[in-house]
């Protein structure tokens, strides 16, 4: 079915318009409609058209790809969907190899890989037939001026509904008149407004929800501001053995044993919740140094030691980037190759030891890190609410009673830490499996009945009881949270979501640096690995591919420039085979094969004879021209006004021969065959006398 004139010229500008191609489309509509002005056609065949279209689906993959390598992290799914605002273009070679054809169609089988592998298999159903693009080309020229991002104005609705109102002029049914089509259109088009203004609304609607009440469905890895811990509850408490980090030591076997995310300093022992402070917890934005790729989190310090970590992001912002807080060795001064236009939107830090990055969901940095000093502000001991060294209530007794049993009366803080270590090594057992003696009561807190009675649990038992024995014994102490490093991979090293950890920070007040102290028992990580599932080696080759994909998804892959090299080649025999390898035809050029017969019902109708004959008169049919309409021009020659009536019949005969499924009957054949060979007796009599006439 072929578009109305000058409607795809009217439907390319419209996109170039909207996807800021305006001159692009221009030019593309002047093209497409110069074949109204210009008669030289090229004279393809159907491998012609399928190498075109073959062309033009590489095109548009090597486009996608590119597309899908160049996301910006923030720019979601527009960038990676961009190329489909290039469909107008990169699907110009198919259009105006229709346009300027002799047959201003194009085969069937040449847009299905589907209907090519059938006729290859000796499938001829589908051979010899062809379509008008014209239409499908205008749609996606819609579709493509709709992938721009929404300005909240009315320009692009209003303009799809001129195009559209003008496209279904030509197809409007003659049955029906031109009020009653108008008043169709006007109703769908108030609809179309009413649907459009609804989802405006709903959209606005939803964004002026509360974000925080949002993320609730979509939390975090970790939150900087509380941890909320499994004490006291029942059952198994560790996570499962997904590959969530990746390390590489840039010295190999130099690696952190820690990967600290967040600090704590009050402790609620009625909900068993660490909270990061009510002072000193707000983030503070860190600027990119001048190369783009460099964060220094702690001006001055330097440190050697360096190790590239490879980590998600799993949250999301307010304005819905992802984002999450880093996973970062303890002593950790500065980011290295983490490039802002790439990765990162914003970083920003608090005092209590959490970095918080928004950004692409897939972060692969370098980290410096070292002993001495930390994200982790000083203790606040001379304030007026010394979080640091604060002990709830209704822990104290039981503390007091540990203190008393450790005997640490005389001892200076290395002496007390070296006890405190060895009192939970020796007397305490890690257990993932909380039974109901973890449990609170009226009297005893979680915590209690693990200092005083079961002696047994996991990492946020063993974190949270030393952070409140040293802060008993005046000792500045803070619950960390994180992972531990312990699991080799080549020269490297994996951390799994059973890896996240919990353990102190402890105030040396020699150095005056915080320093980790872990009193869980070493023998957690044998636990955990006697808890190993015979499918771990499928889990990790699963987390591999993930991190593969996502690599070239967010542009870590370098893929980019690999995918455009590696179909150069590709194109570039595509368009040998186009340009250099077709058999050129010419218009009344006798072709070096005769064409494959084809049999549809009514080809042997005589009706086309007589349509040569008429046309030979100087009124030739046109291409696509309904046999109809060029019969009434044919006829209004004077010397065949009798003829206007009788042929109309005739045709409708031809017709029914054509497209009829019942056919007719063997009169009416036999009746269109003789009427149209006297028609033809006629004219060659008419052609006689007139030639001897002159």
């Amino acid at each position: 079915m072929k578009s109305p004139p000058f409607l795809l010229f009217g439907a390319l500008l419209f996109w170039g318009w909207q996807s800021e191609f305006f001159f692009t489309g221009a030019i593309l509509g002047v093209i497409l409609e110069s074949a109204r002005f210009i008669n030289a056609r090229w004279d393809l065949d159907d491998a012609d058209f399928n190498r075109i279209w073959t062309f033009c689906v590489v095109l548009n993959v090597a486009l996608a790809g590119y597309g899908l390598t160049n996301n910006d992290g923030g720019a979601g799914a527009l960038a990676t969907t961009r190329f489909l605002r290039w469909l107008p273009l990169t699907t110009f070679a198919f259009i105006a190899a229709q346009t300027f054809n002799v047959r201003q169609t194009v085969p069937l089988t040449a847009v299905s890989l589907v209907l090519r592998w059938r006729r290859r298999k000796g499938d001829r159903a589908f051979t010899g037939r062809y379509l008008d693009i014209s239409f499908p080309f205008f749609m996606a020229c819609l579709f493509s001026a709709g992938i721009h991002s929404n300005a909240g104005g009315q320009t692009f609705f209003w303009g799809e509904c001129a195009l559209l109102t003008w496209a279904l002029w030509s197809l409007r049914s003659r049955r029906f008149g031109r009020s009653a089509w108008f008043a169709a259109i006007l109703l769908v088009l108030a609809l179309g407004f009413l649907g459009e203004f609804s989802i405006t609304q709903a959209q606005r609607a939803i964004q002026n929800f509360d974000s925080q009440w949002l993320m609730q469905f979509f939390p975090q890895r970790t939150d900087p501001l509380q941890s909320m811990t499994s004490m006291g509850r029942i059952g198994k408490m560790k996570l499962s053995a997904k590959i969530i980090i990746w390390l590489e030591p840039k010295k190999i076997g130099v690696a952190p044993l820690y990967l600290h995310e967040a600090s704590y300093r009050d402790y609620s022992s009625r909900k068993q919740i660490w909270f990061a402070g009510h002072t000193q917890n707000d983030f503070d934005f860190v600027g990119a140094e001048a190369d783009k790729t460099t964060w220094d989190l702690l001006p001055g310090k330097t440190n050697a030691a360096s190790v590239n970590i490879t980590c998600y992001l799993t949250g999301r912002s307010k304005e819905g980037f992802h984002e999450g807080v880093l996973p970062l060795p303890s002593g950790c001064s500065r980011l290295e190759n983490l490039p802002a236009e790439v990765s990162v939107i914003s970083l920003q830090k608090n005092r209590t030891g959490a970095v918080l990055a928004t950004g692409s969901g897939l972060m692969i940095f370098d980290a410096r890190f070292g002993p001495g000093e930390s994200l982790d502000s000083p203790p606040d001991i001379n304030s007026t609410n010394p979080f640091d060294l604060t002990v709830p209530p209704d822990e104290t007794n039981a503390l007091q009673n540990v203190i008393a049993e450790i005997n640490l009366a005389h001892t200076d803080d290395a002496q007390k830490r070296e006890r405190i270590e060895k009192f939970f090594r020796d007397k305490f057992a890690y257990s993932v499996w909380q039974g109901a003696d973890k449990l609170g009561t009226a009297t005893a807190t979680p915590l209690t009945r693990f200092l005083l009675t079961s002696r047994s649990g996991h990492c946020e038992y063993f974190a949270t009881a030393t952070v409140l024995l040293l802060r008993q014994l005046g000792i500045p102490a803070r619950y960390a949270a994180g992972y531990a490093v312990h699991e080799t991979s080549g020269t490297g090293f994996i951390v799994r979501e059973r890896d996240a950890h919990a353990w102190c920070l402890a105030w040396n007040a020699r150095t005056k640096t915080w320093e980790d102290f872990d009193t869980t028992p070493p023998s957690w990580v044998a636990i955990e690995s006697e808890r190993t599932a015979f499918w771990e080696k499928f889990s990790d080759a699963k987390s591999w591919l993930g991190l593969q994909f996502e690599k070239f998804r967010y542009r870590q892959a370098h893929l980019q420039q690999y995918i455009l090299w590696a179909l150069v080649p590709v194109m570039v025999v595509l368009l040998y085979h186009i340009v250099f390898r077709r058999r050129k035809k010419t218009i009344g050029a006798e072709k070096e094969k005769p064409a494959e017969k084809i049999f549809w019902p009514g080809l042997d109708s005589e009706f086309y004879r007589l349509e040569t004959k008429l046309a030979a008169r100087g009124v030739p049919r046109q291409p696509s021209e309904p046999l109809a309409d060029w019969l009434a021009c044919a006829l209004a020659d004077p010397a065949l006004a009798d003829w206007r009536t009788p042929l109309q019949e005739l045709l409708q005969l031809h017709y029914r021969l054509r497209f009829d499924p019942s056919g007719l009957t063997a009169a009416e054949r036999a009746a269109l065959a003789q009427q149209a060979k006297d028609y033809l007796s006629t004219l060659n009599r008419l052609e006689q006398s007139a030639a001897r006439t002159t």
